[in-house]
């Protein structure tokens, strides 16, 4: 008998659907999320040791290439936060039918875009 050749991956037999996509960016947000918890770690210890540190950091921080960072940690956040409700509905075991996956994860990404466009031309820009 010949063994059956099978993909050991199943990335060559599934076509990516929108859940695999918000799944992949949940955990890539969650990381670049604790990078810019580092950043705000940098910038209280600046606050702690003084006028001459934190102005060193504000100079970083209040540049205009420093605003890309800020916006993509704002993306980040929005990001986390929408598709983490959507998976506190999930648990509730709300939401699991096909349309509602889809309608849900397509909801993230426009709340997503929605809150980080608005919260960058309020507060950063």
């Amino acid at each position: 008998m010949h063994a059956v050749q099978r993909p050991l991956s199943p990335y060559w037999i599934y076509r990516w659907q929108i859940t695999m996509w918000l799944s992949s960016l949940h955990r890539i947000t969650g990381l670049l999320l604790s990078l810019g918890a580092v950043a705000l770690g940098i910038w209280l210890i600046a606050l702690a040791n003084g006028p001459a540190a934190y102005a060193e950091i504000g100079a970083i921080a209040g540049s205009s290439w420093f605003k890309v960072p800020l916006i993509a940690w704002t993306f980040c956040f929005f990001f986390h936060l929408t598709n983490g409700v959507r998976h506190l509905f999930w648990d509730a075991g709300l939401g699991f039918d096909k349309a509602r996956i889809q309608a849900s994860g397509w909801a993230v990404v426009v709340v997503t875009l929605i809150a980080t466009t608005a919260f960058a031309l309020v507060v950063i820009v």
